[in-house]
Protein backbone atom coordinates (compact mmCIF):
# COMPACT_ATOMS: atom_id res chain seq x y z
CA UNK A 1 0.00 0.00 0.00
CA UNK A 2 1.45 3.33 -0.94
CA UNK A 3 1.44 5.56 2.32
CA UNK A 4 0.69 9.18 1.86
CA UNK A 5 2.90 11.44 4.09
CA UNK A 6 2.41 15.13 4.03
CA UNK A 7 5.11 17.65 5.26
CA UNK A 8 4.03 20.61 7.13
CA UNK A 9 7.37 23.15 7.37
CA UNK A 10 5.24 25.67 9.18
CA UNK A 11 7.09 29.31 10.97
CA UNK A 12 10.52 29.94 12.00
CA UNK A 13 13.11 27.39 11.91
CA UNK A 14 10.65 24.76 10.73
CA UNK A 15 11.28 25.18 6.78
CA UNK A 16 14.89 24.16 8.04
CA UNK A 17 15.05 21.63 9.16
CA UNK A 18 11.77 19.44 7.69
CA UNK A 19 13.95 20.30 4.40
CA UNK A 20 16.69 18.35 6.15
CA UNK A 21 14.32 15.86 6.92
CA UNK A 22 12.61 15.38 3.40
CA UNK A 23 15.63 14.56 2.20
CA UNK A 24 15.82 11.47 4.39
CA UNK A 25 12.27 10.60 3.49
CA UNK A 26 13.57 10.49 0.12
CA UNK A 27 16.20 8.29 1.11
CA UNK A 28 14.09 6.13 2.42
CA UNK A 29 12.00 5.85 -0.65
CA UNK A 30 14.91 5.21 -2.78
CA UNK A 31 15.04 2.03 -0.39
CA UNK A 32 11.77 0.99 -1.12
CA UNK A 33 9.48 3.28 1.33
CA UNK A 34 6.50 3.03 -1.06
CA UNK A 35 5.10 6.58 0.01
CA UNK A 36 3.85 9.06 -1.87
CA UNK A 37 5.13 13.31 -0.02
CA UNK A 38 3.64 16.66 -0.14
CA UNK A 39 3.87 20.20 1.62
CA UNK A 40 0.68 22.19 3.15
CA UNK A 41 0.96 25.71 4.84
CA UNK A 42 0.05 25.60 8.52
CA UNK A 43 0.40 28.05 11.43
CA UNK A 44 1.24 31.60 10.95
CA UNK A 45 3.04 30.97 7.20
CA UNK A 46 -0.87 29.80 6.37
CA UNK A 47 -2.47 32.97 8.05
CA UNK A 48 -0.40 35.20 6.05
CA UNK A 49 -1.62 33.55 2.47
CA UNK A 50 -5.14 32.19 4.12
CA UNK A 51 -5.87 34.26 6.45
CA UNK A 52 -6.29 30.84 8.69
CA UNK A 53 -3.53 29.03 10.90
CA UNK A 54 -4.87 26.16 9.56
CA UNK A 55 -6.58 26.23 5.88
CA UNK A 56 -9.74 23.73 4.92
CA UNK A 57 -7.14 22.09 2.12
CA UNK A 58 -4.24 21.50 5.08
CA UNK A 59 -6.95 19.32 7.02
CA UNK A 60 -8.36 17.75 4.22
CA UNK A 61 -4.59 16.70 3.07
CA UNK A 62 -3.66 15.82 6.52
CA UNK A 63 -7.00 13.66 7.18
CA UNK A 64 -5.70 11.50 3.93
CA UNK A 65 -2.25 11.29 5.48
CA UNK A 66 -1.04 7.96 7.23
CA UNK A 67 1.76 10.25 8.58
CA UNK A 68 2.30 14.24 9.12
CA UNK A 69 5.77 16.07 9.57
CA UNK A 70 5.50 19.27 11.60
CA UNK A 71 8.32 21.39 11.58
CA UNK A 72 6.80 23.81 14.14
CA UNK A 73 4.72 26.74 14.41
CA UNK A 74 4.10 30.43 15.93
CA UNK A 75 6.83 33.62 16.46
CA UNK A 76 6.84 36.98 17.40
CA UNK A 77 5.27 38.57 14.28
CA UNK A 78 1.94 36.86 14.78
CA UNK A 79 1.50 37.38 18.47
CA UNK A 80 -0.71 40.87 18.19
CA UNK A 81 -3.10 38.91 16.27
CA UNK A 82 -6.05 39.85 18.00
CA UNK A 83 -8.40 36.87 17.25
CA UNK A 84 -6.98 33.88 19.23
CA UNK A 85 -8.87 31.32 16.83
CA UNK A 86 -6.54 33.05 14.39
CA UNK A 87 -3.01 32.40 16.11
CA UNK A 88 -0.84 30.07 14.83
CA UNK A 89 -0.66 27.85 17.50
CA UNK A 90 -4.01 27.50 16.97
CA UNK A 91 -3.21 25.74 13.44
CA UNK A 92 -1.33 22.88 15.70
CA UNK A 93 -4.08 22.11 18.14
CA UNK A 94 -7.10 21.89 15.33
CA UNK A 95 -5.18 19.44 13.83
CA UNK A 96 -4.83 17.43 17.29
CA UNK A 97 -8.62 17.58 17.46
CA UNK A 98 -9.75 17.17 14.63
CA UNK A 99 -7.43 14.63 13.66
CA UNK A 100 -8.50 12.89 17.05
CA UNK A 101 -4.50 12.69 18.53
CA UNK A 102 -4.90 12.05 21.70
CA UNK A 103 -1.96 10.16 22.24
CA UNK A 104 1.37 12.11 22.70
CA UNK A 105 4.86 9.90 22.88
CA UNK A 106 7.71 12.69 23.80
CA UNK A 107 10.85 10.26 24.27
CA UNK A 108 13.64 11.75 26.64
CA UNK A 109 16.79 9.77 25.67
CA UNK A 110 20.26 10.62 25.81
CA UNK A 111 23.14 9.76 23.74
CA UNK A 112 25.75 8.77 25.57
CA UNK A 113 27.85 11.04 23.35
CA UNK A 114 26.27 13.61 24.86
CA UNK A 115 26.34 13.21 27.94
CA UNK A 116 28.50 16.19 28.41
CA UNK A 117 25.72 18.41 27.25
CA UNK A 118 23.02 17.98 29.75
CA UNK A 119 22.92 20.39 32.25
CA UNK A 120 23.28 17.35 34.99
CA UNK A 121 25.95 15.95 36.10
CA UNK A 122 27.13 13.03 33.85
CA UNK A 123 26.37 10.13 36.27
CA UNK A 124 23.10 11.56 37.30
CA UNK A 125 21.74 11.06 33.51
CA UNK A 126 23.70 8.84 31.23
CA UNK A 127 21.54 6.15 30.18
CA UNK A 128 18.27 7.75 30.85
CA UNK A 129 15.62 6.42 28.47
CA UNK A 130 12.28 7.60 29.65
CA UNK A 131 9.03 7.36 27.57
CA UNK A 132 6.09 10.43 28.27
CA UNK A 133 2.72 9.59 27.24
CA UNK A 134 0.67 12.79 27.31
CA UNK A 135 -3.19 12.97 26.33
CA UNK A 136 -3.56 15.54 24.20
CA UNK A 137 -6.75 16.34 23.13
CA UNK A 138 -8.36 16.66 26.25
CA UNK A 139 -7.81 18.56 29.63
CA UNK A 140 -7.80 22.05 30.41
CA UNK A 141 -5.84 23.22 27.00
CA UNK A 142 -9.65 22.18 25.40
CA UNK A 143 -11.84 22.37 28.15
CA UNK A 144 -15.17 24.64 28.53
CA UNK A 145 -16.21 27.21 29.55
CA UNK A 146 -12.86 29.17 28.49
CA UNK A 147 -12.79 32.86 28.00
CA UNK A 148 -11.66 36.16 29.13
CA UNK A 149 -15.32 38.38 31.46
CA UNK A 150 -16.05 41.03 33.23
CA UNK A 151 -17.11 40.08 36.75
CA UNK A 152 -17.83 42.40 39.80
CA UNK A 153 -15.87 45.53 37.66
CA UNK A 154 -12.83 43.23 36.73
CA UNK A 155 -11.71 41.03 34.00
CA UNK A 156 -11.46 37.31 35.04
CA UNK A 157 -10.05 34.73 32.96
CA UNK A 158 -10.92 31.31 33.35
CA UNK A 159 -10.63 27.64 32.02
CA UNK A 160 -11.67 24.44 32.85
CA UNK A 161 -9.59 21.16 33.41
CA UNK A 162 -11.81 18.27 32.72
CA UNK A 163 -11.35 14.86 31.65
CA UNK A 164 -14.10 11.54 31.35
CA UNK A 165 -13.25 8.14 32.44
CA UNK A 166 -13.10 6.68 28.62
CA UNK A 167 -10.68 9.86 27.93
CA UNK A 168 -8.18 8.95 30.92
CA UNK A 169 -8.16 5.12 29.72
CA UNK A 170 -8.14 5.47 26.14
CA UNK A 171 -4.61 7.21 27.26
CA UNK A 172 -4.02 4.90 29.97
CA UNK A 173 -3.77 1.85 27.72
CA UNK A 174 -1.68 3.29 25.54
CA UNK A 175 0.62 3.93 28.01
CA UNK A 176 0.46 0.14 29.88
CA UNK A 177 1.03 -0.97 26.76
CA UNK A 178 3.89 0.99 26.02
CA UNK A 179 5.53 0.10 29.27
CA UNK A 180 5.04 -3.80 28.52
CA UNK A 181 7.46 -2.89 25.59
CA UNK A 182 10.25 -1.31 27.76
CA UNK A 183 10.83 -1.69 31.31
CA UNK A 184 7.55 -2.63 32.65
CA UNK A 185 7.16 0.42 35.03
CA UNK A 186 4.48 3.30 34.73
CA UNK A 187 4.25 5.99 36.96
CA UNK A 188 1.23 7.67 36.55
CA UNK A 189 1.38 11.54 37.32
CA UNK A 190 -1.36 13.78 39.27
CA UNK A 191 -2.36 16.55 41.52
CA UNK A 192 -4.59 14.01 43.25
CA UNK A 193 -4.56 16.07 46.70
CA UNK A 194 -5.87 18.93 45.04
CA UNK A 195 -7.63 18.26 41.92
CA UNK A 196 -10.78 16.00 41.66
CA UNK A 197 -10.29 15.56 37.70
CA UNK A 198 -7.18 13.78 38.85
CA UNK A 199 -8.76 11.91 41.80
CA UNK A 200 -10.57 10.58 38.77
CA UNK A 201 -7.30 9.80 36.40
CA UNK A 202 -5.96 7.93 39.40
CA UNK A 203 -9.23 5.48 40.34
CA UNK A 204 -9.12 4.64 36.43
CA UNK A 205 -5.33 4.05 36.18
CA UNK A 206 -5.87 1.77 39.14
CA UNK A 207 -8.81 -0.27 37.46
CA UNK A 208 -6.90 -0.57 34.75
CA UNK A 209 -3.75 -1.90 36.14
CA UNK A 210 -5.05 -5.85 36.76
CA UNK A 211 -5.49 -6.20 32.98
CA UNK A 212 -1.33 -5.75 32.62
CA UNK A 213 -0.14 -7.43 35.74
CA UNK A 214 3.65 -7.43 34.47
CA UNK A 215 3.35 -3.92 34.55
CA UNK A 216 4.03 -2.30 38.16
CA UNK A 217 1.99 0.92 38.49
CA UNK A 218 3.07 3.79 40.79
CA UNK A 219 1.77 6.99 41.36
CA UNK A 220 3.37 10.38 42.20
CA UNK A 221 2.55 14.16 42.17
CA UNK A 222 3.29 16.56 39.70
CA UNK A 223 5.20 18.56 41.54
CA UNK A 224 7.33 15.87 42.96
CA UNK A 225 7.69 14.29 39.97
CA UNK A 226 9.08 17.75 38.28
CA UNK A 227 11.67 17.22 41.64
CA UNK A 228 12.65 13.61 40.34
CA UNK A 229 13.02 14.60 36.94
CA UNK A 230 16.05 16.82 38.04
CA UNK A 231 16.90 14.71 40.91
CA UNK A 232 16.87 11.65 39.73
CA UNK A 233 15.41 10.64 36.71
CA UNK A 234 16.77 6.93 35.80
CA UNK A 235 14.27 5.97 38.11
CA UNK A 236 11.33 6.30 35.69
CA UNK A 237 10.75 4.21 32.67
CA UNK A 238 7.15 5.48 31.20
CA UNK A 239 5.48 8.30 32.67
CA UNK A 240 1.83 8.97 31.78
CA UNK A 241 -0.28 12.33 32.57
CA UNK A 242 -2.69 14.48 31.55
CA UNK A 243 -2.39 17.57 28.55
CA UNK A 244 -0.90 20.27 30.69
CA UNK A 245 1.20 18.76 33.05
CA UNK A 246 2.62 16.66 30.25
CA UNK A 247 3.30 19.49 28.24
CA UNK A 248 5.72 20.84 31.08
CA UNK A 249 7.45 17.85 32.04
CA UNK A 250 7.94 16.85 28.86
CA UNK A 251 9.94 20.06 28.33
CA UNK A 252 11.51 19.65 31.49
CA UNK A 253 12.74 16.03 30.55
CA UNK A 254 13.84 17.27 27.24
CA UNK A 255 16.51 19.40 28.75
CA UNK A 256 18.17 15.88 30.71
CA UNK A 257 19.39 15.09 27.32
CA UNK A 258 21.52 17.97 26.50
CA UNK A 259 19.03 19.62 24.28
CA UNK A 260 15.36 20.10 23.62
CA UNK A 261 17.12 19.88 19.77
CA UNK A 262 17.94 16.40 19.78
CA UNK A 263 14.20 14.81 21.00
CA UNK A 264 11.27 13.78 18.70
CA UNK A 265 7.72 13.22 19.06
CA UNK A 266 4.60 11.29 18.08
CA UNK A 267 1.01 12.20 18.37
CA UNK A 268 -1.79 9.19 17.16
CA UNK A 269 -4.79 8.44 17.12
CA UNK A 270 -6.68 5.52 17.29
CA UNK A 271 -6.39 4.24 13.96
CA UNK A 272 -2.17 4.66 13.93
CA UNK A 273 -2.44 8.04 11.65
CA UNK A 274 -0.03 10.30 13.17
CA UNK A 275 1.65 13.55 13.08
CA UNK A 276 5.56 13.62 14.15
CA UNK A 277 7.16 16.66 15.08
CA UNK A 278 10.06 18.04 16.84
CA UNK A 279 9.67 18.87 20.74
CA UNK A 280 11.29 22.26 20.41
CA UNK A 281 9.60 24.96 18.75
CA UNK A 282 9.55 27.59 15.80
CA UNK A 283 13.25 29.63 17.26
CA UNK A 284 12.46 32.87 15.58
CA UNK A 285 15.68 34.26 17.03
CA UNK A 286 17.65 32.03 14.89
CA UNK A 287 15.31 31.55 11.81
CA UNK A 288 17.43 31.84 8.62
CA UNK A 289 20.63 31.45 9.53
CA UNK A 290 21.14 27.75 9.02
CA UNK A 291 22.12 27.01 12.33
CA UNK A 292 18.87 24.95 14.09
CA UNK A 293 19.65 21.11 15.11
CA UNK A 294 17.53 18.84 12.33
CA UNK A 295 18.49 16.33 14.47
CA UNK A 296 14.82 15.70 16.24
CA UNK A 297 12.97 16.30 13.31
CA UNK A 298 15.03 13.56 11.47
CA UNK A 299 14.18 11.32 14.34
CA UNK A 300 10.59 12.23 14.30
CA UNK A 301 10.78 10.45 10.56
CA UNK A 302 12.11 7.53 12.36
CA UNK A 303 9.01 7.65 14.89
CA UNK A 304 6.86 7.73 12.09
CA UNK A 305 8.29 4.80 10.38
CA UNK A 306 7.89 2.79 13.79
CA UNK A 307 4.49 3.60 14.73
CA UNK A 308 2.59 4.80 11.81
CA UNK A 309 3.99 3.33 8.74
CA UNK A 310 5.63 -0.32 10.27
CA UNK A 311 8.73 0.02 8.81
CA UNK A 312 10.52 -0.33 11.78
CA UNK A 313 13.91 -1.98 9.92
CA UNK A 314 14.58 2.23 8.20
CA UNK A 315 13.42 3.57 11.24
CA UNK A 316 16.17 1.71 13.28
CA UNK A 317 18.45 2.77 10.14
CA UNK A 318 17.76 6.38 10.88
CA UNK A 319 18.51 5.90 14.57
CA UNK A 320 21.74 4.28 13.71
CA UNK A 321 22.93 6.96 11.18
CA UNK A 322 22.18 9.92 13.77
CA UNK A 323 24.11 7.41 16.32
CA UNK A 324 27.32 7.52 13.51
CA UNK A 325 26.92 11.22 13.17
CA UNK A 326 27.36 11.90 16.86
CA UNK A 327 29.91 9.55 17.08
CA UNK A 328 32.13 11.07 14.10
CA UNK A 329 32.20 14.25 16.60
CA UNK A 330 29.50 16.69 14.33
CA UNK A 331 27.43 18.99 16.70
CA UNK A 332 25.09 21.97 15.80
CA UNK A 333 25.28 25.14 18.06
CA UNK A 334 22.69 23.85 20.68
CA UNK A 335 24.92 20.79 21.33
CA UNK A 336 28.30 22.19 20.65
CA UNK A 337 31.06 21.42 23.25
CA UNK A 338 34.85 21.43 23.05
CA UNK A 339 36.70 19.90 20.73
CA UNK A 340 33.71 19.14 18.48
CA UNK A 341 33.40 20.22 14.97
CA UNK A 342 30.15 22.56 14.65
CA UNK A 343 28.17 22.42 11.77
CA UNK A 344 25.09 23.96 9.57
CA UNK A 345 21.90 22.60 10.00
CA UNK A 346 22.41 21.61 5.62
CA UNK A 347 25.61 20.14 6.99
CA UNK A 348 24.06 17.89 9.77
CA UNK A 349 21.43 17.13 7.16
CA UNK A 350 24.45 16.03 4.39
CA UNK A 351 26.32 14.34 6.93
CA UNK A 352 23.08 11.80 8.75
CA UNK A 353 22.26 11.37 4.78
CA UNK A 354 25.52 10.18 4.22
CA UNK A 355 25.56 7.57 7.23
CA UNK A 356 22.21 6.47 6.16
CA UNK A 357 23.43 5.40 2.80
CA UNK A 358 26.69 3.74 4.50
CA UNK A 359 24.97 1.59 6.51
Amino acid sequence: MTHKILVLPGDGIGPEITAQASRILAACQARGLDAEVEEALVGGSAYDVHGDPLPAETLEKAKAARGILLGAVGGPKWDKIEDLTKRPEKGLLGLRKHLGLFGNLRPALLYPQLAEASSLKPEVVSGLDIMIVRELTGGIYFGQPRGIEARDGQRVGFNTYIYSESEIERIGRVAFEMAQKRGKRLCSVDKANVLEVTILWREVMERLAPEYPDVELSHMYVDNAAMQLVRAPKQFDVMVTGNMFGDILSDAAAMLTGSIGMLPSASLNESGQGMYEPCHGSAPDIAGQGVANPLATILSVAMMLRYSLAEPALAERIEAAVGKVLDDGLRTADIASSGKRTVSTREMGDAVLAAFESL
